[in-house]
């Protein structure tokens, strides 16, 4: 079952399931989140991602994402999912016809908590680079209740829990 607004303001008001989020952001069944300052690109170097801020950048003068880039960012949001609780991210339908692409990674698992949400993005334009600035709406997470609590909580098996930051891939080459 998808949770509706009413569900949502409340387990954000009287669980903590979300922070840093604008009361504004719920719409009737998910809640919009925000890209946070921090992204990674790739480096030359091998496999990995180095950070890379872009605290600085502003609608009026964005990080610029060229065509075909990849890069994983971070919402400003933190997520403390409940145990009967589960979330799936999707781009905002504007910025998927604007040509950004997720790569359907976003899940929080029930029991995931603490964390700000890593999103992996690309500019699926060939031409035109696509712009990126913090607090830009870039997605939406839509919560469903779960039909009974997991059996083994990811709050105890968890890889991904605590990570405030942008984080890349804990097992490269696993």
């Amino acid at each position: 079952m998808i949770l509706s607004d009413t569900e949502i303001h409340n387990l954000i008001q009287h669980h903590a399931m979300v922070q840093n989020h604008l009361p504004e952001l719920v719409n009737p069944a998910s809640l919009d989140v925000r890209l946070g300052n921090l992204i990674m690109i790739e480096s030359a170097e091998g496999l990995n991602m180095k950070p890379f801020s872009i605290a600085d950048a502003t609608q009026a003068k964005p990080y610029m994402l060229k065509p075909g880039q990849f890069i994983l960012a971070q919402t400003i949001e933190i997520f403390n999912m409940p145990e009967s609780i589960a979330g799936l991210f999707f781009l905002k339908s504007s910025r998927a016809r604007e040509g950004y692409e997720n790569l359907h990674a976003g899940y929080a698992d029930p029991g995931w908590h603490g964390s700000s949400l890593t999103l992996e993005l690309k500019n699926s334009r060939q031409i035109q680079p696509l712009p990126l600035w913090p607090g830009l709406k870039i997605g939406q997470m839509v919560f469903f209740k779960m039909s009974c609590k997991p059996a083994i909580s990811y709050a105890t098996i968890g890889h991904y829990n605590d990570d405030l930051t942008t984080t890349a891939s804990k097992q490269i080459g696993c």
